[in-house]
């Protein structure tokens, strides 16, 4: 009897020393992650920060503590002024940022990042997954996982490069491509306030991004100049504003002109396009046709 319990008790023993191997092997692991995030701190953070971080943790400081508070805050101004340098020269102001570990080992890591913004009226928000693989020699990154929503506005002819960027997983050719884009966008909304601003008795417009701007001639009911103003954008990216100007005039309206300015509107008003430019060329084609006078 006394053999057997003699027995139990190593078979105990023995458990509780695997037990102990196996807590020890992971507070090593633990200790190694933290040397490793520690030394991460130490290349990236700044000095002001050190202090900063020192000064939250109750460490001792040389320093007096107003003197890292005020370092702390010159520091994050000169990083605002930086974004707000930034924002100003790519026309895309981000307003949130969050960044998820998803997975880190020594030999990879993935982090799930959501970056939302506006450029011009153009909300945002792109969601993608950075992975990095870690070789011997320099590290190599790529977007697993992409994925962009945009506010409601008139986004039709934008949607089909939408799915092509999505696919091919090119955050910078999307960024590129929304800026070109909201600038199109802004010329468009420019040149139609001009027109309302200048001749409201006779344009009419659905509402400040329509791409439709339509004149009333004053002394002709019915007699109607519709100006249609796309920004087209393909798979690839490359932007291209396209406008038209169709004409709607009755039989009874053309019998009162007393030349023929209305005919072939349209051809004149591309031939002129390739000249003047939008605002110019509908100035001159509205002029003629008598809808304005100087």
């Amino acid at each position: 009897m006394e053999g057997k319990l003699n027995e139990e008790n190593m078979e105990e023993v023995m458990l509780l020393e695997e037990n102990i191997r196996r807590l020890q092997a992971e507070v090593a692991e633990l200790q190694g992650q933290c040397q490793k995030h520690q030394k991460e701190l130490t290349l990236h953070s700044s000095q002001s920060m050190k202090r900063a971080l020192s000064l939250v943790c109750g460490h001792t400081l040389q320093e007096d503590t107003h003197v890292v508070l005020s370092s702390l805050r010159e520091e994050v101004e000169q990083l605002e002024d930086d974004l707000e340098r930034q924002s100003n020269i790519n026309g895309i102001s981000l307003r949130s940022f969050t960044a998820c570990t998803l997975e880190s080992s020594d030999t990879k890591s993935v982090q799930q990042m959501c970056v939302s913004g506006q450029c011009s009226d153009l909300k945002f928000q792109v969601e993608f997954e950075l992975s990095e693989v870690k070789g011997d020699e320099r590290p190599e990154k790529s977007i697993t996982s992409f994925n962009v929503v945009m506010g409601a506005g008139d986004l039709q002819n934008f949607s089909s490069f939408l799915s092509g960027v999505e696919e091919s997983k090119d955050i910078l050719l999307f960024f590129r491509t929304l800026r070109t884009f909201s600038d199109r966008m802004d010329e468009r909304r420019r040149a139609f306030q001009h027109f309302q601003t200048k001749y409201g008795h006779v344009v009419c417009a659905p509402g400040d991004n329509s791409s439709l701007l339509t004149f009333h001639h004053p002394d002709l009911p019915g007699c109607i100049f519709l100006v249609h103003w796309s920004v087209d954008v393909s798979k690839e990216g490359e932007v291209t504003p396209k406008v038209d100007l169709l004409t709607k005039i009755p039989d009874r309206a053309l019998q009162l002109f007393q030349s023929q300015a209305v005919v072939g509107t349209a051809e004149a008003f591309h031939s002129l396009l390739r000249l003047l430019g939008p605002e110019a060329a509908l100035e001159e084609v509205i002029r003629a046709a008598g809808l304005i006078t100087d």
